[in-house]
């Protein structure tokens, strides 16, 4: 009967024989036994336990080896790329490329000062045409939007009753004109017996004063012939200049009396623009001024107008005084009640020194200008004067001395001392004069 020393003994043996050295003491690999004891097991974790370590420590170990690896992983990727972006943001950036419409040159410019105006325009000359004589309207020879010329037939009133008066008042005429013939006659005769003492003096005189009356009554009859033939030639109602009929205001069969309108007339060919400006401004508004201006619905055509007349007084409610300006308007493309809008050119200044308004740029309300120098964008902090809002300039008081080429294109994020160049040779600078309006900065 063997011992279970005997058996211990039989399985060391068993593991000298698989190591390499025959050494069980000092061998690479180690052999155990492929399960422990029941009394083993059943000494630290009762059999059926849960917390065995192949249940729980095993996953765990396998969840830090993969945490390892990815940390290895990421590490060996990240380490390229940040070197390329650092490759990259230590690579010169190339030249920034210019057109010529992207620069301009700082130079001197006259700015002529403006104001903003706006209102309605009307016609200079305009009339309400009006019936002179009582009457039934027989005819209206015109419509609205009808262009005439002086002594146009306009309207037509009944004339029969006109007519008869004036046929009456010519009769008239003629039995005055034979009432001074026979008063003539007896003047001349009883002269001739006054000189032979046949009459006294007073009969004679009565005589010449008979006469005298006689010639009256035929001027008075004369006169009052004309006064009918006017009134018969009113009856016909005539155009009193060349325009166009705004309005019809009367039909055939109506009864009119003096003073009745008949239509109205205007002449399109001059305008009057009334524009309200500010009262403080008034003092630099002069006859002769320059007006332009725009009309809605003529796209970008610009009017011209002079200034007129200024009105003596301030508009209630408003503090505004009116100003006048006339508009030629010989195609009468504009029609009366359009509205305008635009400037009225006040002084000029001596020329100063001007940049386009789209080269200034602004740092905590500071303004400041990108130059090109020597191939590199620079950068200067300049001092705004009078700004040219409708054409865009502005007027550079200190910063630049003139001649400089301003960038006035988004430089993206180029910072001053980028190099930078102009595609192509010409640089055009912008023209000698500019007309705006002025707003102070």
């Amino acid at each position: 009967m063997e011992t279970p020393h005997s058996e211990a003994g039989t399985d060391t043996g068993a593991q000298d024989e698989r190591s390499p050295d025959g050494d069980s003491a000092t061998g690479r690999i180690a052999t155990f036994p492929n399960r422990l004891p029941d009394d083993v097991h059943g000494g630290i974790y009762p059999k059926g336990s849960p917390a065995r370590p192949g249940s729980k420590l095993k996953p765990a170990l396998l969840a830090l080896v993969a945490l390892v690896a990815a940390g290895v992983v990421w590490a060996f990727m990240r380490e390229p790329a940040g070197s390329a972006a650092e490759q990259a943001a230590d690579a010169p950036q190339p030249p920034l490329e210019l057109a010529s419409i992207d620069v301009a040159v700082a130079e001197p410019r006259v700015l002529t000062r403006r104001i903003p105006l706006s209102g309605s325009i009307a016609p200079i000359v305009q009339a309400t045409v009006k019936a002179k004589v009582s009457g039934e309207v027989e005819a209206v020879t015109v419509r609205e939007g009808q262009q005439v010329a002086a002594g146009d037939i306009i309207a037509r009133i009944d004339t029969r009753n006109l007519l008869a008066q004036y046929e009456r008042e010519l009769a008239a005429v003629e039995k005055a004109r034979a009432d001074l013939e026979l008063a003539t006659l007896n003047r001349d005769k009883n002269r001739r017996l006054l000189e032979e003492r046949f009459i006294s003096q007073n009969t004679y005189e009565a005589t010449e004063s008979a006469y005298a009356g006689s010639v009256a009554n035929l001027k008075l009859a004369e006169a009052q012939a004309r006064l009918a033939k006017i009134n018969l030639e009113d009856a016909t109602v005539r155009a009193p200049f060349d325009g166009t009929i705004a309005r019809r205001l009367v039909e055939p069969g109506e009864k009119v009396s003096p003073d009745s309108a008949i239509v109205t007339l205007v002449d399109l060919r001059q305008m009057l623009l009334s524009a309200a400006v500010p009262a403080v401004e008034i003092p630099s508004v002069e006859v002769g001024q320059i007006a332009r201006f725009k009309f809605g619905g003529f796209s970008d055509r610009v009017f011209e107008g002079k200034v007129q007349r200024i009105s003596p007084v301030t508009e209630e409610g408003s503090r505004a005084i009116n100003v006048y300006i006339a508009v030629p308007n010989e195609d009468q493309a504009l029609k009366g009640g359009m509205f305008a809008q635009g400037t009225l050119q006040l002084s000029s200044s001596e020329p100063v020194l001007a940049v386009p308004q789209r080269a200034l740029r602004y740092e905590a309300s500071a303004p400041y200008v990108y130059t090109l120098e020597d191939g590199k964008i620079a950068r200067k902090a300049v001092t705004i004067g009078t700004q040219v809002e409708s054409e865009g300039y502005a007027e550079i008081r200190s910063g630049l001395v003139g001649g400089e080429h301003v960038i006035v294109a988004d430089i993206g994020d180029r910072k001053p001392g980028a190099a930078a160049k102009v595609i192509g040779t010409d640089i055009k600078p912008a023209r000698a004069t500019v007309e705006a309006s002025r707003t102070d900065g």
